[in-house]
């Protein structure tokens, strides 16, 4: 039962418990992005607020760590980035009003609210997925500033445990949208792609080439 509440406050709800993790993913990214020189802690932070892509933030920063130059930290960004084309283009038929409001909008699809605000028919609840990001969206910019306040004090983000939290996180979401063979053979040959490559190519190519499952599935579809 949602008591009532309506499509943007649901969205907020369902999302809180996976906002929990993205704040604890944001404090790792402050801690790390603080540490790292040729970044610090303003950019750390205006970078959260103004791209809200965590995986993304995390190569850039990886390779500014690794004594990489920016025009290498983008590349890796951008190729992690890449899987919202198809995201953004799944979406957009469910999209509503002008330019201006669908662009704010879509800085909200993340791939948590693009999930819950899913209605497994290809459709999306526009208020849901607002609700959600912006939910999601707090954490992830909260968790990084208390990264890099207090990222000393916080100590090791590898005592946070998400190298199992987030794995959990994203079977959580996946989960649901298994309502049919066809679906359930994509993820399974998604996830083959990816456990194949993730070894032997860079990061980021993994997560598109996965993404091929899924274009196969709606071709055959």
């Amino acid at each position: 039962m949602d008591g009532g509440r309506s499509p943007l406050r649901r969205g907020v709800a369902v999302a809180l418990p996976f906002a929990v993790a993205v704040g604890l993913f944001g404090v790792s990214f402050g801690v790390l992005a603080d540490a790292t020189r040729d970044l610090g802690a303003v950019a750390s932070i205006v970078m959260s607020v103004f791209t809200f892509a965590g995986s993304a933030q995390f190569a850039a920063v990886s390779v500014f760590a690794a004594g990489g130059q920016a025009p290498a930290a983008i590349a890796a960004a951008i190729l992690l980035n890449l899987r919202y084309l198809a995201i953004g283009a799944s979406v957009a038929p469910s999209m509503q009003g002008g330019r201006l409001r669908r662009f704010l909008t879509a800085q909200l699809i993340v791939d948590e609210s693009w999930a819950l605000s899913s209605r497994g028919t290809g459709k999306f609840e526009m208020p849901v997925l607002v609700g959600a990001g912006l939910a999601l969206w707090i954490a992830w910019v909260v968790g990084t500033v208390l990264g890099v306040v207090g990222g000393r004090a916080l100590g090791d983000p590898k005592a946070f445990g998400l190298d199992a939290a987030f794995p959990a996180l994203f079977l959580a979401l996946v989960m649901p949208q298994l309502r049919t063979r066809r679906a359930l053979a994509a993820a399974v040959l998604g996830a083959a792609i990816a456990l194949v490559l993730v070894p032997i190519s860079p990061p980021g190519v993994p997560i598109v080439a996965a993404a091929l499952a899924a274009l196969i599935a709606l071709i055959r579809r």
